[in-house]
C-alpha cells in the first residue's frame, strides 16, 4: 500500500445535519478519497475523478464541501485548512490523467501545435 499524499484525522463528517464521526479522517492514496469513522470504518469512498472539493466562502477556515459518489460531507478538518486536501486532489487527478497540470484539450492542443502541417 503506497504513502498517503493526503491525511487528516480528527474530522467531523456531516451529512447535512447529522453528524456521522466527530473525528473521522480523511485520507487521499492510491487515487481514491477515502472517508472513515474513528474506527476506521469506511464511510465513503470514490477516484478522484469523480469528487468535487469547495471552500464554501461563507464558512470558516478548515470546512470544506466535498461530494463523493453524488452525496455531500460537509468536513470540518481539525487544525488544518482545506487547501491541502485541494491541492492533494489537484495532484492525484494529474497523476491519473498521465500528465502533470495539463487537462485532455489542453494536450489535444499541444499535439495539434506540435504536428508538422501538410502541403
Amino acid at each position: 500500500m503506497a504513502e498517503p499524499e493526503f491525511s487528516a484525522t480528527g474530522v467531523r463528517i456531516a451529512r447535512w445535519l447529522r453528524s456521522l464521526t466527530r473525528a473521522g479522517q480523511v485520507v487521499v492514496r492510491d487515487g481514491r478519497l477515502v472517508l472513515l469513522t474513528s474506527y476506521g470504518r469506511e464511510i465513503d469512498s470514490a477516484p478522484v475523478e469523480q469528487v468535487r472539493v469547495s471552500e464554501p466562502w461563507y464558512a470558516a477556515r478548515g470546512r470544506a464541501l466535498a461530494a463523493v459518489n453524488g452525496t455531500w460531507y460537509a468536513l470540518r478538518l481539525k487544525g488544518q485548512t482545506s487547501d491541502g486536501l485541494v491541492a492533494a486532489l489537484r495532484g492525484a487527478r494529474a497523476r491519473a490523467s498521465g500528465a502533470p497540470g495539463r487537462s485532455g484539450a489542453a494536450k489535444v492542443a499541444a499535439k495539434r501545435r506540435a504536428a508538422p502541417a501538410d502541403g
